[in-house]
């Protein structure tokens, strides 16, 4: 029986497993090594000890409807997509509210994760961990890491020759970015177009004398900001557009995203991206179509070496007096803690059942919270999972045998191994991957019987943006604000920008009930096939 939980990490994850091991009755002890809750999202000037955190001005991807704790919504104040400091303070708020902050060991290292001599009948673990540099070994049931997947910097600088032994210039990964003003003035390269890529190069182009942007695969850009000025995600992660994924042809949902993308300017004008491509990545960013409209960002193509002072490229042009190359170019994971015949277990996430759990375990008492990467909200993604993780730890859910594990993990895991920044790409439909660990833990919502018995909440659920408050309807951890807090999501979403009242007799409200209206045959018919093909569930499979 599983009582004593140690918890890993005080981040997001963190938090969220800590609740969710109260609630089941479980006894967590939280080690967290810095001195406060937040994880990468406590901003710090600091890169000493390794630690990973935000640049200062940074500011989420995803709007805070999509993104909290699915029974604790964001302060309706708060603007939909939040600065670093703002989603610390509600990471704070949350603690207080659950009373989380008295699990949490604060300064205090995780050294070593052991199995215990009698593992294989016990499943228990040996934690060592270090404070104000005394060595402490505890012994726990079960054990959740949530480091999440930002631990360790990936530099492949033996992809660029002569970035080592002939470049004069600063190199440094984008870990070690938090402001511009160490650029100013200065011909600057960031080798990389994901989210981060685009933020600094947007950024530094702002102080810098000129920014190249290197990049060796089609990028695709699009805005926070969508049809009427509402949050994209809210717009566009949809049940309703989840079953349209499933139910049209790839390739015609493929050309329907790109002439989407397009309809905001020609990517193909700005050399970012081709409708012919087959590798491809998404990015947000409102700002970087103009600066490359112009000028003061240069796209380039992929870095073929480096001179002293200048960087050749694959086209066969060249840039002089490069002062700083910025790797912009993600991050690996690693668990050094973890003893090494478990970490010899997996190469990556994909070797994890539902990307947490271990098959080849005899005992399976470990879990790795966090480490996905998904179209949405990893934050959603990741309470899910501990709300899941708990109760299988609770007694009250079970895992399948671990031929069943080991089988569905070869099923998903991708033919071909990729590399890190590749890896970090393939990202699982925020739908999808939610849906199945809410199967699995339980709450998934009914949609017939919502149709039933609340179609007003039903037509909100399906053609509204997919909120975790969805999460919170049925089942175990129900929470009776759930259904009050989808039907508002749209007034929290729009209060924080009331703050200059205008005259607009053209209400949205009745264009909102005729189109609920008209859409019920579609719901009606949704329905009927998700009754008759059990199989797909909410969980439909993208496109």
């Amino acid at each position: 029986m599983v009582r004593r939980v140690a918890v890993i990490g005080a981040g997001a994850g963190g938090l969220a497993s800590i609740k969710c091991c109260l609630e089941e009755g479980l006894e967590p002890t939280c080690f967290e090594r810095s001195e406060d809750i937040g994880g990468i999202w406590r901003y710090t000037d600091s890169t000493d000890g390794g630690r990973v955190s935000v640049y200062h001005s940074v500011i989420t991807n995803t709007s805070k409807e999509m993104s909290c704790f699915s029974d604790f919504p964001c302060p309706e104040d708060f603007p939909s997509y939040l600065p670093h400091r703002l989603l610390l303070e509600y990471f704070r708020m949350y603690a207080r509210h659950f009373d989380l902050l008295r699990h949490i060991r604060f300064k205090t290292t995780a050294l070593s994760v052991r199995k215990r001599p009698d593992f294989a009948t016990s499943g228990q673990w040996e934690v060592v961990t270090e404070t104000d540099g005394v060595q402490e070994s505890h012994v726990f049931d079960a054990v959740m890491v949530c480091t999440g997947h930002y631990q360790q910097p990936y530099l492949p600088l033996a992809s660029f020759p002569g970035i080592e032994t002939r470049f004069k210039g600063r190199y440094l990964h984008s870990q070690e970015y938090k402001d511009v003003e160490a650029f100013r003035g200065k011909q600057v390269l960031v080798i990389g177009t994901g989210n981060t890529g685009g933020d600094l190069s947007v950024e530094l182009s702002h102080v810098a004398a000129k920014v190249f942007l290197s990049t060796r695969t089609s990028t695709w850009v699009f805005s926070r900001i969508s049809d009427h000025g509402f949050p994209f995600d809210m717009v566009n992660t949809t049940r309703f557009n989840h079953f349209l994924d499933w139910l049209l042809p790839s390739a015609l949902m493929k050309r329907i995203r790109f002439r989407k993308f397009n309809s905001w300017f020609n990517h193909s004008n700005y050399g970012l991206a081709s409708t012919k491509s087959s590798n491809f990545k998404i990015i947000i960013n409102e700002e970087l179509p103009f600066c490359l409209l112009s000028g003061t960002i240069v796209l380039k193509p992929s870095v073929k070496e480096f001179t002293e002072s200048s960087a050749v490229f694959e086209d066969g042009t060249t840039e002089e007096n490069i002062d700083v190359v910025i790797f912009a170019t993600g991050y690996i994971f690693s668990f050094p803690f973890l003893e090494e015949s478990v970490r010899s277990l997996f190469d990556d996430n994909r070797s994890l059942y539902k990307r947490i759990f271990l098959p080849q375990l005899e005992k399976q008492t470990l879990a790795i919270i966090g480490l996905v990467q998904l179209t949405g909200s990893v934050m959603v993604g990741t309470e899910m999972q501990a709300r899941w993780v708990t109760g299988i730890f609770a007694g009250w859910n079970k895992l399948p045998p671990t031929s069943r594990m080991m089988a569905d993990v070869l099923k998903k895991k991708p033919p071909v191994k990729r590399n890190p920044p590749e890896r970090e790409n393939l990202k699982i439909s925020f739908i999808s991957y939610t849906d199945e660990i809410a199967s699995c833990a339980g709450v998934k919502p009914n949609l017939l019987q919502l149709l039933l018995t609340d179609p007003r909440l039903a037509l909100a659920i399906f053609f509204g943006p997919c909120t975790p408050y969805q999460y919170r309807l049925v089942g175990r951890g129900k929470w009776s604000g759930a259904r009050d807090a989808i039907l508002t999501q749209w007034q929290r979403t729009l209060k924080p920008l009331r703050t200059r009242v205008v005259d607009d007799s053209s209400s949205s409200s009745d264009g909102w009930r005729w189109m609920c209206l008209l859409a019920l045959p579609v719901a009606l018919s949704a329905g009927f096939l998700l009754s008759k093909y059990p199989q797909l569930g909410w969980s439909l499979p993208a496109g």
